[in-house]
C-alpha cells in the first residue's frame, strides 16, 4: 500500500455511491496492448493508461483505446529517474511528452505519472506548470517482477483493495494472462470500476 503526503498527487479516485477501484497500466503502449483492451472490452472494464511518448507512434491502436473509454496519461518521454533532473530538464521532458501525446492522439492529457514513482517538488512544479495532475497508486500489484509467479500479482492486488484505490499495473506479458482474475476477483468484494474525471 502506499500514499502521499502530498497534497498535489493523487494516490485514489472520488468516493461514489459504490465502492470502486481504478485500473491504470504504466509503461506502454506495447505489444501487450491489444490483449489489455479485449480484456477489458469484453468485461466492459474502463482504465488509465500511461505512456511513454517514445513508445507511441500512428500504428499504435490509441484510437481504440480513446473510443473504448479509456484515459491517457503520460509517463514521460524516456522514462528517466526525474529526481535526478533539474527544473528546466523535468519540464522538458514532461512537456515533450504531453504535447507529442497530444499531436497524435487530439485528445487533451491532463495526467501525469512519474517514472519509477519518483519524483520532488521540481516534477509538482514542472507538472502543474503543464496543467498536469500527478497521479501515483495506492495499491501495487508488482507485475514486473512476478512474470514467473502471475498469482502472486492477483494476490497483491486483491488482498489491498479499499474504495476508491488505484491500481499499478503495466501492459505486460504477464499481467494480460492475471487481468481476467483481477477484475473476477475484483468484483466478487462488491467493487465496481471508474477513471478518474
Amino acid at each position: 500500500m502506499y500514499d502521499s503526503i502530498d497534497k498535489e498527487v493523487i494516490t485514489k479516485g472520488e468516493k461514489k455511491a459504490h465502492k470502486t477501484v481504478i485500473l491504470s497500466f504504466d509503461d506502454g503502449p506495447g505489444r501487450a496492448l491489444p490483449a489489455l483492451l479485449d480484456i477489458l472490452k469484453k468485461e466492459n472494464v474502463q482504465a488509465m493508461f500511461f505512456w511513454q511518448s517514445r513508445l507511441l507512434y500512428g500504428e499504435r491502436p490509441w484510437k481504440r483505446v480513446l473510443d473504448e473509454g479509456h484515459i491517457i496519461g503520460t509517463h514521460s518521454c524516456r522514462h528517466p529517474n526525474l529526481t535526478n533532473l533539474n527544473y528546466d530538464q523535468q519540464f522538458k521532458e514532461l512537456s515533450n511528452s504531453k504535447h507529442k501525446i497530444e499531436d497524435i492522439t487530439d485528445f487533451p492529457i491532463t495526467y501525469f505519472r512519474p517514472p519509477f514513482g519518483q519524483y520532488n517538488s521540481e516534477t509538482i512544479k514542472a507538472a502543474q506548470d503543464l496543467d498536469l495532475t500527478t497521479v501515483m497508486w495506492r495499491i501495487s500489484s508488482m507485475d514486473w517482477e512476478l512474470a514467473k509467479n502471475p498469482n502472486k500479482i492477483v494476490e497483491n492486488v486483491v488482498s489491498n483493495l479499499e474504495d476508491g484505490a488505484i491500481i499499478l499495473l503495466h501492459e505486460l506479458k504477464q499481467t494480460v494472462q492475471v487481468l481476467p482474475t483481477i477484475i473476477k476477483d475484483i468484483r466478487a468484494q462488491g467493487y465496481e470500476f471508474a477513471v478518474l474525471p
